[in-house]
Parts: structure tokens; C-alpha cells; sequence
């Protein structure tokens, strides 16, 4: 049944990650939470575990995302390159940080960005395109920043990201396009780091490498890789407002928990 919940989690996080650029974790890290509470994983490393996994999960998830954006011409290569170079520094730092809060304080923390990504998602706000792409070294401190939140909050960086190249006016089909080709290396990244940080910590179960619990890993990993390219069509197709405001619903009472 624990197998088959990871399976399940990872259909949900593949459509969420093709069809909204969010990579899943927004999902992933809540239910990951729950799922290892049930299990009895020592609460000192269950919610880095489950941003450690999360990321993990996310590198395979991005994979048929981002070839699929690709086939249709939309993601902006020339920006991915520099938000990348700031990406690689932004998400060790965030991991670093991540591993200083302990596991109740970050699980608020958690929280109160579902809530603020709940709240964005109801109103289905976006920032008006009031600026142009920025320079190289624009894109590169961006990319530091968004790679930083991404490992705290153990996400693909897409509700960051998006609105950022939105705000810098690059069109959105192209900001969700090139935000799920960034998701790649925020996760590959901070799922090392996250690896490295807890690597030979007493208190983790059987069956983990660091921060990175295998059998989740996997099991999300199956089913989000073939689930990301099916949501990744319906972006291209479908107006998601319906979806978004019930998955802003749902990320609402994930905050709430988290801060009760």
C-alpha cells in the first residue's frame, strides 16, 4: 500500500509539473511528510527527508516535461543557461539552510509558502510584463535566489520562476516551458546536497542514501516521468484555471496543517 501511495503521488506530481511548471513538489513534500509520520521515521529528519526526496523525484519528473516543451520550440535555452550558473550555488545554499532549521520550524516554513502559493493560485494573479529579460548577470543572481528557495521548500522552483520571467516579459507558454527546464538542475542540485547532508545520520530509515528515501524515490519516479509529458500536452492545449484554483484549494489546507 506505501508502494502503491508513491505511485499514485507521482501520476498527481508528473501532470502538476508539465501542466504548471511547479514540478510537484508543492505535493510531494506534504504528503512525503505524512507518509513517514505513519511509517514512525524519527521527527528530527522527517521533513528533510522528505525535501531531499522530493528533489529526487523531481529530476525524474522534469525529464519528459522538459522534452516535450522542447518539441514544441518553447523553451528559451539562452535563458536556462544563466539562470543554471546561478542555480548550482543557489540550491547548496538553500540545502545548507534547510538543514539548520529543525523539522517542526521547517514544516511552518513550508506552510506558510503553500498558503502564499494558494492564495496566488486562487486569484490566479500574475505579474504584469513591466520589465525586459534581464542581462546575464540579472539572470544569474535569479537564478541563485530561486535556487535557494527551491531546496528549502524542496520544489522544481516553478512557482518562482514563472513569475519571474512572466514579470520580465517572456510569454507564458515560454516561461513554463523554460521554468520546467530549469526544474531539472534546481533538483539535480539540491537532491546531491541533500544527500551529502545527511549522509550517515543515525536517525534515518533503512533504504536511504543521505536525505533521499529510495523506495519513494522510485515509486514517484515511475509513474511522474510518464505523467509529466501528458500534463506538459494539456498546458499547450487546455486553460487550467478550474485546475488551478482546486489545487490552490488543496495547497490551502496542506498550509494549515502544517501551521496547526
Amino acid at each position: 500500500m506505501e508502494f502503491l501511495l508513491y505511485l499514485v503521488l507521482g501520476a498527481c506530481a508528473g501532470v502538476l509539473a508539465g501542466l504548471f511548471g511547479v514540478g510537484g513538489g508543492l505535493i510531494i513534500v506534504p504528503v512525503l511528510v505524512i507518509s513517514f509520520t505513519a511509517q514512525g521515521v524519527d521527527p528530527s529528519v522527517l521533513t528533510h527527508l522528505a525535501v531531499g526526496t522530493s528533489l529526487a523525484t523531481i529530476v525524474f519528473t522534469s525529464i519528459n516535461s522538459v522534452r516535450e516543451h522542447h518539441r514544441k520550440g518553447a523553451v528559451r535555452w539562452s535563458l536556462f543557461v544563466w539562470l543554471t550558473l546561478g542555480i548550482v550555488g543557489g540550491t547548496a545554499i538553500g540545502a545548507f539552510t534547510a538543514s539548520t532549521i529543525q523539522g517542526p520550524m521547517l514544516q511552518k516554513i513550508i506552510g506558510v509558502f503553500a498558503i502564499i502559493m494558494a492564495v496566488q493560485m486562487a486569484l490566479d494573479y500574475k505579474p504584469k510584463a513591466s520589465r525586459d529579460v534581464p542581462g546575464k548577470p540579472g539572470l544569474t543572481v535569479a537564478g541563485v535566489v530561486i535556487g535557494w528557495a527551491s531546496a528549502i521548500f524542496g520544489i522544481g522552483g516553478g512557482s518562482l520562476t514563472v513569475p519571474f520571467l512572466t514579470w520580465r516579459s517572456v510569454p507564458m507558454q515560454q516561461a513554463v516551458a523554460t521554468s520546467s527546464a530549469t526544474g531539472m538542475p534546481i533538483a539535480l542540485f539540491g537532491a546531491l546536497s541533500f544527500l551529502y547532508l545527511g549522509w550517515g545520520h543515525d536517525d534515518l530509515p533503512e533504504w536511504s542514501l543521505g536525505y533521499v528515501y529510495l523506495p519513494a524515490m522510485v515509486g514517484i519516479a515511475l509513474t511522474s516521468m510518464f505523467f509529466a509529458r501528458f500534463g506538459a500536452r494539456l498546458a499547450h492545449r487546455l486553460s487550467p484555471r478550474v485546475l488551478k484554483r482546486l489545487f490552490a484549494l488543496l495547497l490551502l489546507g496542506v498550509g494549515l496543517n502544517f501551521l496547526i
